[in-house]
């Protein structure tokens, strides 16, 4: 899977796994084409709010997986996932509902998810690439110059 520097996920938040990457580089494309689209008119549509929480989902669960597959001890940063999609999904409500505004909720994820990749995602990659029971074919690493000094 390669994954080219993209104008919304910032080099100083790649974690340099490729699969994990480009789920972060959608999680932002997706905030920045919210973002545009709720600019652009006062129309939300919520069905693309529900997909940005879906793309966390989603990360979350290969986050999970790669974990247990490699062994790694993962239960303090999945309990941040579940309380951090909660929030996620109580925002989601409340946009529904008309009490909370989509830009405060394109703000909030954005921020939550910088600050997560920074402190949470980088010291979880960095512990997955350590562990024994974790290796990648070179296969899986992009071809790209920016990889190749992470090869398993």
């Amino acid at each position: 899977m390669e994954i080219g520097l993209s104008p919304f996920l910032p080099e100083a938040l790649l974690v340099d796994l490729p699969e994990v990457d480009a789920q972060h580089e959608e999680v932002f494309t997706r905030i920045e084409s919210l973002k545009a689209g709720c600019f652009e008119n006062d129309y939300v549509d919520i069905a693309e709010f529900q997909g940005l929480v879906d793309c966390f989902a989603q990360h979350f669960a290969t986050e999970e997986r790669l974990a247990e597959e490699a062994g790694v001890e993962f239960t303090a940063h999945a309990k941040i996932h579940r309380d951090s999609l909660g929030l996620l999904h109580k925002a989601l409500s409340d946009l529904r509902n008309g009490g909370d505004d989509a830009h405060s909720f394109l703000r909030y994820a954005e921020f939550w998810f910088e600050r997560h990749i920074r402190e949470e995602d980088k010291r979880f990659v960095a512990t997955l690439k350590q562990s024994r029971h974790f290796e990648l074919p070179s296969s899986y690493w992009a071809a790209d110059d920016h990889y190749s000094s992470a090869r398993v």
